[in-house]
């Protein structure tokens, strides 16, 4: 899964390019990306996630094991 948030589902918009002139041409929005290890203490491991910096967000308000539930109910994840 390139350039997909694993916790939210956010991925690359295209949008434009507005010059002074009002000529437009095509860009790219790209997520915040990072590649992250978190510590699941209920299996005593790692895991390693793709996570936007909202997706980092919302691990912290959550709880990681709430995120990986729900990340696995809309499939996000493939395996974890």
């Amino acid at each position: 899964m390139a350039r997909v948030c694993q916790v939210t589902g956010k991925k690359r918009m295209i949008g434009n390019n507005v010059s002074h002139s009002k000529r437009r041409t095509k860009r790219e929005f790209a997520p915040n990306l990072q590649n992250k290890r978190f510590w699941l203490e209920e299996e005593q491991r790692f895991v390693s996630l793709k996570v936007s910096a909202a997706g980092m967000r919302t691990i912290n308000k959550n709880g990681l094991s709430a995120v990986l539930k729900v990340s696995k109910a809309k499939g996000l994840l493939k395996l974890v």
